[in-house]
């Protein structure tokens, strides 16, 4: 199932928005990292397609 995804860095609040798709009750985006090196710290929002 393909979903739209928000993702909102908590240290710099840059935002991403991509589509990902549903997997095994995860979601795939291929998303690493911010721009400002953040591995960990995001709110991820989704939105179904």
């Amino acid at each position: 199932m393909r979903v739209k995804v928000t993702i909102r860095c908590n240290l710099c609040g840059e935002k991403f928005i991509l589509r990902g798709k549903r997997e095994k009750g995860r979601i795939e985006t291929g998303f690493k990292q911010c721009l400002c090196d953040n591995r960990e710290h995001f709110a991820v929002e989704e939105q179904a397609e």
